[in-house]
């Protein structure tokens, strides 16, 4: 039995941005940024990409990947990534590969934090938590609007304690998932059992959905990248 295989679906098409997973940020494109930084990852021991498109499977093939040929039927828009998730388990489970812990990377987050992710998977491996997912802590006071008006969102209105009076939330940032695979193949969704979070910073949390959000990871680039030589320094 395999320890723990990464699996990062990437779709050919998208209308946000066309042709994201292949969009260079840093001048890497984004599949290849997301298979490096699985193999990077201590306690991963196999990298799966999981895509319809050829240029997509060729070059994440040339940066370590193992390739899973998605069939149509799960790789439209609305196709969920938890069916690319199954469908990649049965492909491995077809030759004889069958991995303790499913670590599910989106490639649309440029920066992902090899520290962290390697850290969940050991806590999964090690049976601490079932779930652990990438979160940014917070102590952000949310609102949301109603008939009335605008309510908070998990504070009280008539009190504004300070900073370091208040435990953080936590907000996801879609980087990655670390799961038990008998949970996630039992659930058949991302949280179950004891979950937990892996907490990584601001910095880091940015998503690749739109235009905007691919000049914004391009114009960080370069600080994530001195950050990242200051710290192997």
């Amino acid at each position: 039995m395999t320890g723990c295989v990464a699996v990062i679906p990437a779709r050919g098409g998208s209308k946000g941005v066309p042709g994201k997973n292949l969009r260079r940020v840093g001048g890497v494109p984004l599949v290849v940024r997301a298979v490096r930084a699985a193999r990077a990852a201590h306690g991963i021991d196999l990298v799966v990409v999981s895509t319809d498109d050829d240029e997509i499977a060729r070059v994440a093939a040339g940066a370590g990947a193992r390739i899973v040929r998605r069939p149509a039927g799960i790789s439209g828009d609305t196709a969920a990534s938890g069916s690319a998730l199954v469908h990649a388990l049965d492909e491995l489970a077809a030759d004889g590969l069958h991995p303790r812990v499913l670590a599910f990377l989106q490639a649309t987050s440029p920066f992902i934090d090899v520290d962290a992710l390697g850290e969940a998977v050991g806590r999964v491996l090690a049976g601490e938590a079932d779930s652990v997912f990438a979160a940014v802590p917070s102590h952000a006071f949310l609102w949301q609007r109603t008939a009335e008006g605008v309510t908070g969102v998990g504070h009280d209105m008539s009190s504004r304690p300070r900073r370091q009076d208040r435990d953080p939330q936590h907000r996801e940032t879609g980087a990655f998932y670390v799961m038990d695979t008998a949970g996630f193949t039992a659930a058949r969704h991302r949280f179950f059992g004891r979950v937990d979070v892996a907490e990584v910073l601001e910095l880091t949390a940015i998503e690749i959905d739109t235009a905007d959000d691919l000049a914004a990871a391009s114009a960080l680039a370069g600080l994530h990248a001195g950050a990242h030589a200051r710290r192997a320094a």
